[in-house]
C-alpha cells in the first residue's frame, strides 16, 4: 500500500514507522525545514512542502497514493490536505487527525474525510473503556458509511452471558468484529459462547447502537444511561 502522510511531527513519523514495518512504502510531506528528519525515519520518503499547496501535492504523486493522512497539529491545515486529497487527486482513502474537540463536526465526507481520528474522543473512550463495564463506549467514528466502532464490556447480568453467539438477535447495520477475553482476541464464530468480563468490539451505525446495547445488555440499560448523563 502506498501512503502519504502530511505532518512529520511525532504523530506523523511514528504512523509512517509502523505503516513501513507492516510493509507499506511511506511519504511523508513536511513544511518545516526543522521537522524534516530523515534519520528518524530513514525507510521513509521525505519531501519538504507545503501539504495545502496543489503542486506540491502534484510533484509527490498524491494520485498514485492508495492513502493519505492528514497528521499535522493544525486542524485547518489537515481539511484543506483531506479536502484537495479527494477532489483532486481521487484518493481512496483519506485518513484526518482531529486535535480540537470542537472542530470534531468539520470533518466529514464533505471535506473528503473518510476516517477521522480524534484525539480528545480517542483519549476519553481509552478512558470509559478503562473503567466502564455494562455500557457501550464509542472508540471510532468512519465517517464515509456513518458507522462506528464501539466496545461493551460484559457484565454478569448480560442477558446471553453463557450462550452462543447465534441466540444473540443483533439488528441490522450491527456486526461483532472481535471478542477479547484476557489477553485472547477471537474471531467470534456462531457457536462461540460469550463470557461475564468479554469485550466485545462492534462495528454499527449510529442509528443502532440503542439497539445493540439493548440486546447485548437488556431492555432497562439504555434507560439506565440516559439517567446517568
Amino acid at each position: 500500500m502506498r501512503v502519504a502522510i502530511a505532518g512529520a511531527g511525532n504523530v506523523g513519523r511514528s504512523i509512517a514507522q509502523e505503516l513501513i514495518e507492516n510493509g507499506h512504502q511511506v511519504t511523508l510531506i513536511e513544511r518545516q525545514p526543522t521537522m524534516l528528519r530523515p534519520e528518524r525515519v530513514p525507510d521513509a520518503e521525505w519531501v519538504l512542502a507545503d501539504a495545502c499547496e496543489l503542486t506540491n501535492l502534484e510533484e509527490a504523486e498524491l494520485a498514485n497514493r492508495d492513502v493519505v493522512v492528514a497528521a499535522t497539529g493544525d486542524d485547518k491545515v489537515n481539511l484543506v490536505v483531506s479536502l484537495l486529497a479527494k477532489t483532486e487527486f481521487a484518493v481512496p482513502r483519506v485518513v484526518a487527525r482531529i486535535n480540537r474537540a470542537e472542530n470534531e463536526w468539520l470533518f466529514t465526507e464533505q471535506w473528503g474525510v473518510d476516517v477521522a481520528v480524534s484525539k480528545p474522543r480517542v483519549m476519553a473512550a481509552l478512558v470509559e473503556e478503562a473503567v466502564t463495564v455494562g455500557d457501550l463506549v464509542r472508540l471510532m467514528t468512519f465517517r464515509q458509511g456513518e458507522a462506528n466502532l464501539v466496545e461493551i464490556t460484559l457484565p454478569t447480568s448480560a442477558p446471553y452471558v453463557g450462550q452462543p453467539l447465534r441466540e444473540v438477535p443483533l439488528p441490522r447495520d450491527a456486526a461483532l468484529v472481535a471478542i477479547l477475553r484476557g489477553k485472547r482476541v477471537l474471531v467470534p464464530s456462531p457457536d462461540d459462547p460469550i463470557e461475564a468480563g468479554d469485550e466485545l468490539i462492534f462495528v454499527c451505525t449510529a442509528e443502532v447502537e440503542d439497539s445493540v446495547r439493548t440486546v447485548v445488555l437488556g431492555p432497562d440499560s439504555v434507560e439506565r444511561t440516559r439517567k446517568a448523563c
